[in-house]
């Protein structure tokens, strides 16, 4: 599809923030498949398991009434309590039940969305409520779908219902000479597999349909290269403007490299390609600190600005490049290099006393 606004096909991913953006308007990849096919499957497994449990309550809440028939009253000082109690007791058997059901529809939609809140999707649209435009919903793509998708699944688990039914019918005919609990259980058992195989194909159906929701999302969700250019320019910035806000960083940190050259007590060169300028005060400091270093032109400026206050040059190629290499501006020299740096401080300061005497 082509973007109206550019003209550009929608190529590109969407990137996090178009995904975000569209999370907490409430426009997600959610398939109303998956909760359903979850409770349906769960409720029967739960049924299956408990149905002891939940047979033998029930036998003993209808012998309770049964026996006690002629002393229960049904007037309206007893009414309240024989329904209360009814209820409680109908819950205590439904309860397993009722809780699986409950907690399978929580985790199947937070599994598929996670937890959201958004007032996105309950504020009025007028706009939905135009008949033209509900008319050409009705017979869109996504209606065509869904008509698809509706019958497609009312086919195959009538299907799957019917089959089983054949299976189990040469079991009926016995049936004629059995006990009523018999019966019951054979019906019971026919009618638990019935539903649990329909189950089952209702489930492969919700996760083809989740994965085709979300193949449909992320198509819609997809940007032209410019909406990516003009969303990296919002989120990360112009990369003009960055890179002239790194070239202003970088002078003003030059500037502050060149005004600590005056305060070094020397500056060793390659001699002409490196120049490093270093800064040591034996009663503050625990070795020499570069306070500059540079190449090329910046290296020729270091050495007129220690030429013009007297800072003395001094030429040692395997030192500067070593200095350059290892040790960044404001860093002190390593160990490995304090004889090389010492045999040099030592000639300035040597040179600088005979000079003052």
């Amino acid at each position: 599809m082509a973007d109206e606004s550019s003209g550009q096909e929608k190529t590109e991913d969407p990137t996090s923030r178009r995904l975000q953006e569209a999370r907490d308007k409430g426009d997600i990849a959610k398939s109303m498949e998956v909760p359903s096919a979850a409770v349906l499957l769960v409720s029967l497994m739960t049924l299956y398991l408990s149905r002891d449990y939940m047979v033998n309550a029930l036998a003993e809440l209808t012998a309770h009434y049964l026996t006690n028939a002629d002393t229960i009253r049904l007037i309206p000082d007893t009414i309240f309590t024989l329904t209360l109690d009814g209820m409680t007791y109908m819950a205590l058997v439904t309860g397993p039940i009722l809780a699986a059901v409950f907690l399978t529809a929580l985790v199947a939609n937070y599994a598929q969305v996670g937890v959201i809140f958004t007032t996105e999707k309950i504020t009025p649209d007028f706009t939905k409520i135009d008949p033209i435009s509900g008319l050409a919903r009705k017979f869109s793509m996504q209606a065509l779908a869904d008509l698809i998708k509706s019958l497609l699944k009312i086919g195959l688990i009538g299907y799957v219902a019917y089959a089983e039914v054949m299976d189990a019918l040469p079991g009926f005919m016995p049936l004629m000479d059995q006990e009523p609990y018999q019966i019951m259980a054979f019906a019971g058992q026919t009618a638990f597999w019935i539903f649990l195989k329909c189950a089952l194909v209702i489930a492969i159906l919700a996760i083809i349909d989740y994965a085709f929701q979300r193949w449909q999302f992320m198509k819609k969700m997809k940007m032209t290269k410019q909406e990516v250019k003009e969303e990296a320019k919002m989120t990360e910035g112009d990369p003009q403007v960055k890179g002239r806000i790194r070239a202003i960083q970088m002078q003003l940190a030059r500037q502050r490299m060149m005004a600590e050259i005056p305060k070094a007590q020397v500056v060793i060169t390659n001699p002409t390609r490196l120049a490093i300028a270093l800064r040591y005060d034996a009663q503050t400091m625990v070795a020499p600190l570069v306070v500059a270093k540079g190449a090329g032109a910046i290296a020729q400026r270091i050495r007129e600005i220690a030429t013009e206050h007297g800072v003395p040059l001094v030429e040692n190629k395997p030192l500067a490049q070593a200095l350059y290499k290892t040790v960044n501006i404001n860093q002190s020299i390593p160990e490995e290099l304090f004889q090389a740096v010492a045999e040099i401080l030592a000639h300035v300061f040597s040179t600088r006393k005979r000079k003052a005497a």
